[in-house]
């Protein structure tokens, strides 16, 4: 094992700066439940921006410090330091997930039985070359699977199966989702047509269209074409879905997902009703890409619902058997079903750069980071 730690860190000072950073950390010693993760792969997810970036204005970004240690600079508008003020002073380690090569282990049966072994790990601070986890943090990737192909098994695969355990729990039989061209998009689709569940997905450019009927996709549905609600409103009519979730947040997608709901159930509506229709219609809001205010034209009754999407409050209303059979299938199919593409691998070093922070701060689709620390 090496004898150098180091992790990327963003912090927050009371002078209205972010400052993101490497510094080097002591190799932690695990503990009875724990083990310690050579990392060797980490993605860049949304979340981690949220971390990452937190509410800086990344048009005022500067670069410093060494080729081996930059240092990133950039303003926190003043209006956002009360949102932010129990971080101020405090280094934040970023990086929800990763995999690697578990190099020591606690002494704990189950921590032992990791020994060597390649994992995926969730829970913070990835974006380092040696991470502590708790055992029930891990998950054991098969023989023959890399850190790169098991370093997404967490977010993107449990969000997309959790969209669809929560679509069954409330009562929805098909989906509408957003952005659906996106690495998670992707996934979601490949569960709906393994699962028998029909999705309708929602797009922006025709390439994104090509790719997912490519992939199999049966509803596709473009937002930027003239036609886009009634073709919305077609494809809700033939699946019947109820539930729709928006990674995009602002702007007036999810108004108009809940109008083209509205549209397509009232079709079977005899009677008319100042109240619209009684039948339920739910918009859940998780992703930020457009952080500018959701905007709802309200011409779809009073049966409905706009809220936030979180995956660790989802799951926590879904219990522990049905994560435990989640975590199984994603290891299982985690080169098929949960596959992930990346279209940039760079170092810790390198992802504190200006060039690349200019890419993977658009999230944009089929733009995918992913960070090798041992680079």
């Amino acid at each position: 094992m090496s004898d150098t730690n180091i992790e990327l860190i963003s912090t927050i000072s009371e002078d209205n700066k972010l400052e993101l950073a490497l510094r080097e950390i002591e190799i932690p010693q695990p503990g009875e439940n724990e083990v310690v993760i050579r990392i060797e792969a980490a993605p860049i997810n949304p979340s981690d921006l949220g971390v990452m970036f937190s509410a800086a204005d990344m048009t005022t970004a500067s670069q410093s410090g060494s080729a081996d240690r930059p240092v990133i600079s950039a303003d926190v508008p003043a209006k956002f330091m009360g949102a932010v003020r129990k971080r101020v002073g405090k280094p934040i380690p970023v990086g929800n997930e990763g995999a690697g090569t578990v190099v020591a282990a606690g002494s704990s049966a189950a921590a032992q039985s990791l020994m060597g072994k390649t994992v995926a790990v969730i829970g913070g601070g990835s974006y380092r070359k040696y991470l502590c986890a708790n055992v029930q943090s891990c998950l054991e990737l098969g023989p023959g699977t890399t850190a790169a192909e098991g370093a997404s098994s967490f977010v993107n695969p449990l969000t997309a199966l959790v969209m669809v355990e929560t679509m069954r729990a409330e009562g929805h039989k098909a989906i509408v989702h957003a952005a659906a061209a996106s690495n998670l998009g992707q996934m979601l689709n490949r569960i709906c047509i393994a699962d028998g569940i029909d999705l309708v997905n929602i797009v922006r450019k025709p390439e994104q269209e090509a790719l997912l009927r490519e992939l199999g996709a049966k509803y596709v549905v473009n937002s930027s074409s003239d036609s886009f609600m009634a073709d919305l409103t077609q494809a809700l009519i033939e699946t019947g879905a109820t539930i729709a979730f928006d990674p995009i947040g602002g702007g007036k997608l999810a108004s108009n997902i809940l109008t083209c709901m509205e549209a397509a159930v009232a079709r079977n509506i005899t009677e008319y009703s100042v109240y619209g229709s009684d039948i339920y219609k739910q918009v859940y809001i998780y992703g930020g890409l457009d952080r500018g205010p959701i905007t709802l034209n309200r011409s779809f009754g009073f049966a409905w619902g706009v809220n936030g999407f979180l995956l660790f409050n989802a799951l926590g209303k879904l219990g522990k058997e049905t994560t435990i059979a989640m975590r199984k299938r994603i290891a299982a199919e985690i080169k098929t079903t949960f596959a992930s593409r990346y279209t940039h691998e760079v170092s810790l070093a390198d992802a504190l750069q200006l060039d690349a922070i200019a890419v993977y701060g658009k999230q944009a689709t089929g733009e995918k980071f992913l960070i090798k620390p041992q680079s």
